[in-house]
């Protein structure tokens, strides 16, 4: 059964998606509330009724575009029993980060990565907390497939999922900075080799 929103939540909601929008483009330190305000078509005041900072309305922002990111790892996972199909998914994610972004401003932990630095150490810290989910997630992956005998039993988990985040946010940053996805596309292709050399013979 649905539930709806009351008017209040309602606004604060378009509230945190223009600002995940604004602030992915601009960036957290030069979007200022009346930049918001102005966006929003809503009065300064009416942002603080619903957010008592800046610094509020941006991990609320924040919050919602790892959200975005998170549902396509939920779509790309879905029905997939194979460690190595669900590695090979988990990748295929990251790519869409650079090739059709959720939000205008592109990644949204790589872009609070490199802004937040030591500081916001607020916003840097929920960059690391999404970062660190991420890298669980193809951690579990790596780690059942190592438990089945589907990977090869030398497979360090952790050491698979920082390969593979370092990689493609690299990847991400190229592209973004050369606006050319061809850096991505290598980088794609790289990782998709490596994974299927992990394989055990006869499991591929």
């Amino acid at each position: 059964m649905s539930v709806t929103k009351s008017k209040g939540e309602r606004t604060r909601q378009r509230i945190v998606e223009r600002a995940a929008d604004v602030m992915s483009v601009r960036g957290y330190s030069a979007t200022s509330m009346a930049d918001l305000a102005r966006e929003t078509g809503l009065e300064k005041g009416s942002l603080y009724n619903h957010f008592d900072s800046k610094e509020a309305l941006a991990l609320a922002a924040f919050e919602y575009s790892v959200a975005l990111v998170g549902r396509r790892f939920d779509e790309a996972l879905a029905g997939q029993e194979r460690a190595i199909d669900r590695l090979r998914a988990i990748v295929g994610v990251f790519r869409s980060l650079a090739d059709a972004p959720p939000l205008p401003g592109g990644d949204p932990v790589l872009n609070m990565a490199i802004e937040s630095d030591d500081a916001y150490p607020a916003l840097l810290e929920r960059a690391q907390v999404a970062m660190t989910s991420w890298q669980k997630l193809i951690g579990k992956a790596a780690k059942e497939g190592v438990v089945s005998g589907e990977l090869r039993p030398e497979v360090n988990p952790r050491e698979l999922a920082s390969i593979i985040t370092s990689t493609l946010e690299g990847a991400v940053m190229m592209s973004k900075l050369f606006r050319d996805p061809i850096h991505m596309r290598w980088a794609v292709d790289h990782l998709m080799a490596y994974l299927d050399s992990l394989v055990v013979a006869g499991r591929a």
